[in-house]
């Protein structure tokens, strides 16, 4: 029997296929530990999905990191933040893997990116190998697992990428084994009226909903009553067995009345989408409390490729006099589920809880280029800076102004413009733009000076000021002190830090010669390491400057003897 190619189609863009299109037999683990996770693959972080799965290293730094298969390094991006310490390698079935947050490179691979690091002079560079210049067989150690970058504990960051295209992919699909018998949790059940007339458990509001715990291990939640469109939603997590890490489910599915309204998982995204995980999330919610509600409806500025199904984008019309079965099956990767149950009926109920319709003086309109004068500032809002149209809350200062709540997610940069005239060059030189955050302590924002206007570009709404900084950076040695024979060190270490506007730029020399120290921003140390180069003299002066945001700099000077 031949398909037809409509069947064709069918069949290749099946849930069922997509997972049987990966291979699962060709690549090895990048670990040769039993592989616990601390993150999941479509992870909800802040502003993106997690590209990768985070793999446990019994709390150490050093365990050797394997190449999955033959392949070439194409990518070594080192940087304070981020990944850190990352390498890439593509392999010629057409995939890159990735492995992030690492403590350092194999021996030869080290010796390159040194190499390169001395001749720039710089700790954070970024290089593209030609293509076969650092060849990598299957079962290689070509790095060592470490805590580098926006790392919170030691753990390796490994991806699975399409060469061509750069999209991402569940790593899970390739086959890895990880322990899994245990379903996901639920925190908690909320309701949305979404039409002007919806009203949901008499509220035009968001509603939380109860829930019990069945016989049978599904949960029920408390009846419903609703009139208009609305909308479901849910915080949750996984655990895998072994670790008590909380993380994000693999797979969301809600039905009515038996049939798929919306269902969507995590196989792969792009880069280019992952933004828009604050149209998933109820971003409002999340800026009060901290807590990511999945919206299992989809709203209109939502352009994400992770959805299966969707009928009515995921809404649900109740109708006076009729009853509706609501399910939501949550999985992880592994299939193991859990049920959600929600009765609704259509009841037409005057609210007691009204829509929240606050209006001031200053409306946005997304899909326009918006622009407000703040007095000491001014804010530039380029078109479809937000996702949808609002009032917003807007304060004039002399020196602060508000710019609304960090409760409406802005998916573009825009620009806060601050008139410096009144200030003097000198004060100039040490002032910067700054974020006050919750408990009004000053976050430095990358500040561009031209003349009498100072500017910031940031997607973070809330309070900004300008703030000067005079105290330069502070530097102390750590392990050694002046005139110290250190003949039997392998390293040496200080510590940096700035307590205002924050480290900018460092720079150390060693009896003139540049030396590279890494950066650990989240210690606030810098190291060096002897094996780096040979030293010609017992006595050796070591020379360290240090630089804030505003250009206050300090410098440190010892001498120490070695042979």
């Amino acid at each position: 029997m031949r398909l037809s190619l409509f069947g064709l189609i069918l069949l290749l863009s099946s849930p069922f296929y997509s997972q049987e299109k990966y291979p699962k037999d060709i690549f090895q683990s990048p670990l040769d530990i039993p592989l616990i996770l601390a993150g999941t693959f479509g992870e909800l972080r802040s502003n993106h999905f997690h590209a990768g799965i985070d793999i446990k290293t019994q709390r150490r730094q050093g365990l050797p990191v394997y190449s999955i298969a033959d392949g070439t390094v194409t990518r070594i991006k080192i940087s304070h933040w981020g990944y850190g310490k990352a390498m890439y390698v593509a392999h010629p079935n057409g995939y890159t893997s990735v492995y992030a947050h690492l403590q350092k490179f194999s021996p030869e691979i080290e010796a390159y990116i040194k190499e390169v690091q001395y001749r720039k002079q710089s700790y954070e560079v970024e290089v593209f190998p030609d293509y076969g210049e650092l060849k990598v067989e299957k079962g290689n150690i070509i790095a060592y697992s470490g805590n580098s970058g926006s790392s919170s504990g030691p753990h390796l960051h490994f991806e699975i990428r399409s060469s061509v295209t750069e999209r991402p992919t569940n790593p899970l699909l390739y086959g890895y084994e990880i322990r899994d018998a245990t379903n996901p949790t639920l925190l908690g059940l909320f309701g949305y009226p979404l039409s002007e007339d919806a009203v949901l458990n008499q509220s035009a509001e968001k509603a939380q909903i109860g829930f019990s715990r069945q016989p049978d291990g599904s949960f029920l939640a408390d009846k419903v009553t609703a009139i208009g469109t609305i909308g479901f939603g849910f915080n949750g997590f996984d655990r895998q067995d072994m670790a008590a890490n909380k993380n994000g489910v693999f797979a969301v599915k809600q039905t009515v009345n038996g049939k798929v309204y919306s269902e969507y998982d995590f196989e792969t995204f792009s880069f280019s989408e992952t933004r828009y995980i604050n149209t998933l999330i109820d971003y409002a919610h999340f800026g009060k409390f901290k807590q990511r509600i999945q919206k299992c409806f989809k709203v209109p500025s939502n352009r994400l490729s992770i959805y299966k199904t969707l009928h009515n984008q995921g809404k649900i019309s109740v109708k006076e006099g009729f009853s509706y079965n609501v399910e939501l099956l949550i999985s992880d990767y592994e299939g193991n589920q859990i049920k959600v149950v929600i009765p609704v009926e259509g009841k037409r109920e005057n609210p007691q809880a009204q829509r929240n319709h606050t209006k001031t003086e200053n409306f946005i309109i997304s899909d326009k280029p918006n622009n407000f004068d703040l007095d000491a500032a001014t804010v530039y809002f380029p078109a479809n800076t937000f996702y949808e149209d609002f009032y917003i809350d807007l304060t004039k200062g002399k020196d602060t102004v508000n710019i609304h709540r960090n409760t409406v997610a802005a998916h573009r940069n825009f620009t806060i413009s601050f008139d410096v005239s009144k200030y003097s060059q000198e004060q100039r030189r040490q002032l910067f733009i700054a974020r006050l955050d919750e408990k009004l302590k000053p976050r430095h924002h990358k500040t561009y000076k031209r003349d009498d206007s100072f500017t910031t570009r940031t997607r973070a709404l809330g309070m900004y000021t300008l703030v000067r900084d005079s105290v330069p950076p502070e530097i102390r040695a750590r392990n050694f002190k002046e005139k110290q024979w250190l003949s039997n060190y392998s390293y040496l270490s200080l510590e940096i830090s700035d307590d205002l506007s924050g480290i900018n730029t460092y720079n150390a020399t060693l009896n003139g010669d540049w030396i590279l120290m890494e950066y650990e921003p989240k210690t606030k140390t810098i190291t060096y390491n002897f094996d780096d180069k040979i030293l010609d003299k017992t006595q050796c002066n070591l020379k360290v400057n240090v630089t804030d945001n505003v250009g206050n700099t300090t410098t440190f000077e010892r001498t120490f003897f070695r042979k």
